[in-house]
């Protein structure tokens, strides 16, 4: 499986001490694309259980959608 992630961010993120979660002593960075209080994880990843593999998707507005995959045609010229 695949899954399309659009990023808005610019440039990295300093974790501090700061970022350590006081209950379990840890920093959760999210890995899947989908979280709304990225770099950490807050679940999100729950939403991609049962993605198939082969199959692109996409999460709009919590939705999880199909995606095609198009691939770039190296042949073709773009100054025609």
């Amino acid at each position: 499986m695949a899954r399309e992630v659009t990023h808005t961010a610019r440039g990295p993120y300093e974790l501090t001490v700061d970022d350590v979660d006081d209950e379990y002593g840890d920093v959760a960075v999210c890995l899947c694309g989908l979280s709304d209080d990225t770099p950490f994880c807050d679940g999100s990843h729950r939403r991609a259980e049962g993605e198939r593999e082969g199959v692109r998707y996409k999460y709009l507005d919590g939705e999880r959608r199909v995606v095609e995959f198009v691939p770039a045609d190296d042949t073709t010229d773009e100054t025609e």
